[in-house]
Parts: structure tokens; sequence; C-alpha cells
């Protein structure tokens, strides 16, 4: 502590005890002024990610783009990683907002805080090419002895877990794009992610893999499962959570986010169901 402090003492204190305190949390006075928003995506298309000319896309990053703009915030600063490590990056202040349309779930909602619902998506199976094993859902894998990939992280491993399918079915992925690879050489009979997802890995695939025709939606607790994203922050960056979503409020009502939704595979329904929960209700459970 001394080593730090020091330095502060003989330079301008008040200066550097600002510096300190913002690499702490991401605080909307401090970004401002910096003019530059740390903003993470877990390069899943169409949720976030980075094209080939290393473009920022998908609907949490189109979307942030139009907020950090009416915050007066100039610059924003990607940073692509693992859909495990998002949580933890935001924990270790590595970056100030996740724009990965991050499912916000109660367990979730325990480790960081969330904005209002950019998004609502359903779920879906990739499969091998001609569906071999005749897999239509998630509740199959109780019982069938077929294996389900899913990717570190993912809400689906939880889904799997309620639904009673054997851990020693569960293939885990490090990333989406080992999906093709892990159910098209039968190291996994299917991969479980949202229908978004299992859409564009199907495209992909090279006719090796294909989307379950037929897919049923998973009920668990009684319920249809449906998925709300949002953008997620650290616990201490209230300020910055709660502008976001003065401006994402505004925006929703707007056709420009419609067609940011619609134009990377979000239906009708999807844009219409993000509106129907609250984020407390989410994390509620």
């Amino acid at each position: 502590m001394k080593s730090v402090l020091k330095p502060c003492l003989l330079a301008v204190a008040a200066t550097c005890a600002l510096g300190l305190s913002a690499a702490h949390a991401a605080d909307l006075a401090a970004i401002q002024q910096s003019g530059t928003l740390r903003v993470a995506v877990a390069n899943e298309i169409p949720y976030g990610y980075m094209d080939l000319n290393g473009e920022a896309k998908g609907a949490g990053p189109d979307v942030i783009k139009h907020i950090a703009q009416a915050l007066g915030i100039k610059k924003i600063a990607w940073t692509t990683t693992n859909f495990g490590s998002l949580i933890p990056g935001l924990q270790a202040d590595r970056y100030d907002v996740v724009a990965a349309e991050m499912a916000i779930l109660p367990q979730r909602c325990k480790q960081v805080i969330y904005s209002e619902p950019n998004s609502s998506y359903g779920e879906g199976l990739l499969v091998a090419k001609g569906n071999p094993k005749n897999i239509h859902d998630f509740e199959s894998f109780a019982t069938s002895g077929n294996k389900v990939a899913i990717m570190a992280g993912a809400d689906q491993l939880e889904m799997m877990q309620a639904l009673k399918v054997p851990a020693a079915q569960i293939v885990t992925l490090s990333n989406n794009a080992d999906a093709i690879s892990t159910v098209s050489t039968g190291r996994a009979d299917a991969y479980a992610a949202t229908s978004l997802t299992v859409g564009e890995l199907a495209a992909k695939g090279k006719g090796k893999v294909e989307a379950a025709h037929d897919f049923k939606d998973p009920v668990v607790d009684g319920q249809p499962v449906r998925s709300w994203g949002g953008f997620a922050f650290a616990q201490d960056s209230k300020n910055l959570r709660d502008a976001v979503n003065q401006e994402l409020a505004k925006f929703k009502k707007t056709d420009d986010w419609k067609k940011i939704l619609h134009g990377y595979g979000f239906s009708e329904e999807d844009t219409t169901q993000s509106f129907s929960r609250s984020t407390e209700q989410l994390c509620a459970g």
C-alpha cells in the first residue's frame, strides 16, 4: 500500500486517488471523462462478436454503440473472451460492460448486476446431418444415453441439470466454434444452445451438421424455457448500469432498435417477448 500511496502524495494526491478509485469501479463520470467504454463479448454470433475486419457486431454491440454515443462516450475498447470468463473479467475490472446478450439468471444476479432485457430468445439443438439419433428435445438426454455438448458457463448446463441429465453425458466446450466438429465426429450427439446460435452453426457446418427439426422447447418446473439477455456490469457499477437502462428504454421504443435485432435473426416474437419480463423478475427466478 505504501508503495502506491507515496507517489500519490508526491504528486497531486486528489488526482491520484481519483485514478485509483476509477480502476475499481466502472464509474459513469470517469468513463465520460476518459471518453472510452470497455466492452467485452464472447465472439458468439449473433449476440456479440468481432467480424473479419475487427469490427464489433451483434445485437449487444450494436445497441451498446448507440447507448455509448447517447451518453457522450466517443470510443469503445472491445475485448473478446470465452463465455465462461465474462463474469470473472467484470469482477476483475478488465472491462466495464459485457455486451454478449448473457441470459439474466438468479445465480448470475448474485455475481453481477444487469440492465433491463435487451433481447429474448429460445433454445435449439445442433445435430449431425440427418439427425441419426433422432434427437428433438433436451429432456431425452436424461434417459437415452446420448451425449450433449454445451458451452462452458452457458445456462444450458442449469437446464440439463434441472432435467436430470447425468453429468457423464454432458460434454463441455470452451467455445461455440468447437461445436461443429464435436457433433460431426460423434464426440457428442448434439450441441445445446440458443436457436439463433444453432442456426448460425448449422449454416457454417458445410453440410455436416444441421439444426434439429421439430425441436420441442424444454420445460423446466412446468414452464417452457425462454431466455432474456441483457448487459452485465460489476456490482459496484450501479450508476453506469442505471444510465444504460435509461438510454436502453428510450432506444427500445424506436424502429432502429427493432431493425438491429431483426437484422441478426431475432423474430418479432423475440423482440416482443423482450418487454415481457423485468430484470427484477428474472433475478428473483
